[in-house]
């Protein structure tokens, strides 16, 4: 089998693409796609647990702590203990940081409406259950091997 006929050549290369356009844009804000990605998933107001932005990113500990110090290095985000577990840390933004986050978001919104725009209905519609059905076969493989 050809690499160009694997699922996997395709998602991975269309990723990477969109992972370039995400970094170029967020290099004119002085931020990587990464930390636009964290910014995105960080309550405006109310801060997010440190321990909750990982997960959600699909991110190891050690790097989102990389991640993490960069982003307050740059005046993007304060940590604060959480007042109902003094144990636990929320990550707050900044006025820079909400500036920056709302970069993001206008940058993922455009984004998704030129995918929208050049698509039909049925093909949206087909690739978001082609999508589903690839994360079931891989929820549903990963206890046993391929």
């Amino acid at each position: 089998m050809k690499k160009e006929e694997t699922f996997d050549f395709h998602i991975k290369s269309c990723w990477h693409s969109i992972s370039r356009m995400y970094n170029q844009k967020a290099a004119q804000e002085d931020i990587t796609a990464s930390i636009g990605y964290v910014l995105i998933n960080i309550h405006s107001k109310d801060g997010t647990p440190a321990t909750k932005i990982a997960p959600m990113l699909g991110l190891e500990t050690r790097s989102l702590t990389r991640v993490l110090k960069s982003m307050e290095d740059k005046g993007l985000i304060e940590k604060r203990p959480d007042p109902l577990d003094r144990r636990s840390v929320r990550i707050f933004l900044t006025e820079l940081g909400r500036q920056k986050k709302g970069k993001s978001v206008e940058t993922v919104m455009d984004f998704n409406q030129k995918v929208q725009k050049a698509l039909t209905e049925k093909e949206l519609k087909s690739f978001f259950r082609i999508f589903r059905k690839i994360n079931d076969v891989i929820h549903q493989n990963q206890k046993s091997e391929f």
